[in-house]
């Protein structure tokens, strides 16, 4: 009998799990208006960094900041992809295409307005930083200090190898 339930949980946990590394799939909207789905906007030969923000989130801004600076090294050396998903609500998500402008961010940006991916990603704070290869999440952060992206990046080069 113990066997049985030792089995029974040891599956139960390896759902668990697998599906924490799944990325979901699910449709966003870009900042155009436009409905994209998730895994489409993937980078399909290399990593894709999603990074969950939001506006009035200070280390947020400051994590895509920082990301900005270096984004086309970053790009010309690993081939990677960054989605910059706001977790702006329905009161804020206005202040999202102007911020992006006025910062000059290159990346994706994409609406999750009704967080549907932030539940999904159990993500209980922002900012929550993702790798995503071969669509399996392969690595989660969440915060920001000074300098966080230069271990980002080293785990990008690991994983563009």
């Amino acid at each position: 009998m113990n066997k049985v339930i030792y089995v029974f949980l040891l599956g139960i946990f390896s759902i668990t799990t697998s599906a924490q590394n799944e990325l979901p799939n699910l449709d966003l909207e870009s900042i155009d208006g436009k409905t994209v789905n998730l895994k489409d906007s993937l980078n399909d030969d290399g990593v894709t960094v999603i990074s969950l923000w939001a506006t009035w989130c200070v280390p947020c801004l400051k994590e895509l900041d920082a990301i900005n600076d270096i984004y086309d090294e970053w790009q010309d050396e690993t081939n990677v992809k960054l989605l910059a998903v706001s977790v702006d609500d329905s009161r804020t998500v206005k202040r999202v295409k102007s911020l992006v402008n006025g910062k000059g961010w290159e990346y994706t940006v994409l609406l999750d307005t009704n967080t549907e991916l932030k539940r999904a990603l159990n993500a209980s704070s922002i900012p929550l930083t993702i790798l995503v290869k071969d669509n399996k999440i392969v690595y989660k952060h969440s915060g920001y200090s000074p300098g966080a992206e230069l271990e980002l990046y080293e785990k990008i080069k690991e994983l563009s190898k």
